[in-house]
Order: C-alpha cells, then sequence, then structure tokens
C-alpha cells in the first residue's frame, strides 16, 4: 500500500488524497465518514480531500442526503495522467531549446570507480557509429561485453590499449608505455569517445584513498578534443607498427629524441 501511495504521490497526488482514493477504490459508493475509517484519517480532512478531488474529477459526489463518493476507475486515472505527462513533456521538448539561445551542453565530474564504469557502460550502450577509446585491460574487460555489442551492431570500435589490452574485435593498438604513464600520473588513464556527441575523460587513481574522478560532457567541442587525442595516439603508434626501422634511425630507439625534442626536460618517457 506504501508503494501505491508513493505512486500517486508522483503524480501530484498528497499523502491525504493518495489514502483517500484508495480507500474508495477498497468501498464505493461510500460515505465522508466511512471512507475516513477506511482511510484511516480525520474526519474534518477526509470532506476536505473529497471536495478537492471531486474539484480534479477524481472522486464523483451524488447529491443525495448524505452524499456518497465514488472514485474514477483505476484505468481511466492513469489513462488521464498519462495524456497529461505526455502532452507536457512534447511541450518541454519543443520549447525549452528556445529559452535560451546557443545552450552550451556543461561538463560534469562523474566520482567513484563504479560510477566511472556505469558512466562508460552509458556510453557504449549509446553509440550507434564510432566508439574511440584509451583504457587500461583491467577496465576494458569491465566494459568488453557491452563494446562487442555494439561491435556487432555495426559500431566501428577503435582502442588505444594499455597493460597488454587484447581484444578479438575492433581496431587495438598497445601502448608501449603503460608503466611509465601509471606511475606519473599515479593512475589509470580513461578516455572515451562517441559519434562526436559524447565524451569521458579522466583516470581511476593507483592509490585508493586518492579521488576517482573523470569529466563527463557531451559539448561538442570537447568531444572533438577528446576524440582527437585518441586519433593523435592511434596516428603515433601505427607509424611506429609500420615504420619501425626509419624511426629508430631519425629519433631514436622508443623515439626518444623526439620525446626530447617535443617535452624537452618534463620528458616523462625517459627510462
Amino acid at each position: 500500500m506504501d508503494k501505491l501511495i508513493d505512486g500517486l504521490k508522483e503524480l501530484g497526488f498528497n499523502t491525504y488524497e493518495a489514502k483517500v482514493y484508495l480507500a474508495l477504490l477498497k468501498k464505493y459508493p461510500a460515505t465522508g465518514y466511512e471512507v475516513s475509517k477506511l482511510a484511516d484519517i480525520p474526519q474534518s480532512r477526509t470532506y476536505d480531500t473529497l471536495k478537492t478531488l471531486t474539484n480534479k474529477q477524481i472522486v464523483t459526489a451524488s447529491t443525495d442526503k448524505p452524499v456518497i463518493y465514488s472514485p474514477i476507475r483505476p484505468a481511466e486515472l492513469t489513462k488521464r495522467f498519462k495524456r497529461k505527462i505526455t502532452n507536457n513533456i512534447e511541450y518541454l521538448e519543443k520549447y525549452l531549446p528556445d529559452v535560451k539561445e546557443n545552450y552550451i551542453e556543461p561538463v560534469l565530474s562523474v566520482h567513484g570507480e563504479n560510477r566511472i564504469q556505469a558512466k562508460l557502460i552509458e556510453i557504449v550502450k549509446s553509440a550507434k557509429k564510432e566508439i574511440y577509446l584509451e583504457l587500461w585491460a583491467q577496465d576494458f574487460k569491465q566494459i568488453e561485453k557491452d563494446l562487442l555489442n555494439a561491435y556487432n551492431r555495426n559500431v566501428e570500435i577503435r582502442i588505444v590499449g594499455y597493460d597488454r589490452l587484447q581484444s578479438s574485435f575492433g581496431l587495438v593498438y598497445e601502448h608501449p608505455f603503460a608503466k611509465k604513464l601509471e606511475k606519473h600520473f599515479n593512475g589509470r588513464v580513461i578516455v572515451a569517445a562517441a559519434d562526436d556527441s559524447e565524451g569521458l575523460f579522466g583516470k581511476i587513481h593507483s592509490n585508493s584513498t586518492d579521488m576517482i574522478n573523470c569529466i563527463w560532457t557531451k559539448n561538442k567541442d570537447i568531444v572533438f578534443l577528446i576524440k582527437e587525442l585518441v586519433i593523435h595516439d592511434l596516428f603515433i603508434l601505427d607509424i611506429q607498427r609500420n615504420l619501425p626501422e626509419e624511426l629508430v634511425y631519425v629519433y631514436g630507439t622508443g623515439l626518444k629524441r623526439l620525446y626530447d625534442k617535443i617535452l624537452g626536460a618534463n620528458n616523462i618517457y625517459r627510462s
């Protein structure tokens, strides 16, 4: 009964209105006195509530003395509210975007490893065309099933993997500096972009006492940057895979001279 009351309150009933309506469903037609006893609420509040429900056409009242009351059928009640809610949602969908021109999607924080994984799965499930990812093998395992489902519905999957990530589907490149990055950032990087419309970026700390935090957004400009980060790494990794000798000749083993040139004293990839 409590769940029914809560459900009616979600539709806009107050507690007394919900109890009175449910009492009338149990026994109708009924007098105000009978409703008060069935609903277990004060008689004075019962009559006020019956009057309110009558005005809302949820209860009908006879013209007899004493007045007897009957509820509208549950099917009619739910049909009425369903129509009202649907009409309201359609109105809001149509006119809310016009309240503020050039609406900018916010950037929101996602705290905690479980919430980050849940958001990542949500992104994967909603993807329609493509998913770009950078993540570690242990995090990949948490979303592998959902990624495979996306792949099977023809979503293109492209992954920069850390710590020997292995996948039987999609395009996967292993990042050669996983351990160095984990040490430098004190955590596992997670990067995701889907359909140019949704992105996630952050890390899961190695130290469990630290705050685990990512950002999530549907801001297309930021999603573009997140996607470009993954694409950039994929370009570099593909070049390293196909032109290993040339790169060693020009830049040294592990692209050392290139990293020194670009990062200088801040080169985190030094042994």
